[in-house]
């Protein structure tokens, strides 16, 4: 069974997964890595969630505001011998409720065209691909995709 735990970018289980999935993106984008650095950065992340699997940390995924209605999914990483059992869908799904519980409307990505299982997940999960915004408008290597969230909107009573 997965759980997921709420936490934030300080995390040392958080760090040693980013720590991996750099390590991955490293060899599969090849020369181009060098130029996503500067935007997976942590220090914006407002949000992480961890999925754990017999107490040991195996995906990750957080949230960074994009605009002011819009949250970007970043750092989404499941670890290889724990990939095929729908562990980054139920992140991608917590990150979804939580968009929803801040009162954003919109969660927006980027992949690299590179991971075909990333791409595969955001289009099973509803996400429509859109034009490369911000820095990936010009990197014919990059794939962006936004979902429509319905927000929760707080009562004040």
């Amino acid at each position: 069974m997965t759980t997921l735990v709420h936490t934030s970018a300080d995390h040392v289980d958080f760090l040693e997964l980013v720590k991996e999935l750099d390590a991955e993106l490293k060899i599969r984008d090849g020369e181009e890595h060098s130029f996503y650095a500067p935007h997976n950065k942590l220090d914006k992340i407002i949000f992480v969630t961890l999925a754990y699997h017999q107490n040991m940390a195996v995906g990750c995924g957080a949230l960074k505001e994009f605009s002011v209605d819009s949250l970007e999914v970043k750092r989404m990483y499941v670890r290889p011998e724990n990939r095929g059992h729908g562990i980054a869908g139920k992140i991608l799904n917590e990150l979804e409720n939580q968009t929803a519980m801040l009162g954003y409307f919109r969660c927006v990505l980027e992949t690299g065209k590179n991971q075909p299982e990333a791409i595969s997940l955001y289009e099973k999960n509803g996400y429509k691909r859109i034009p490369n915004y911000g820095p990936y408008q010009n990197i014919s290597n990059s794939v962006c995709f936004e979902k429509k969230i319905n927000p929760i909107m707080q009562s004040t009573v």
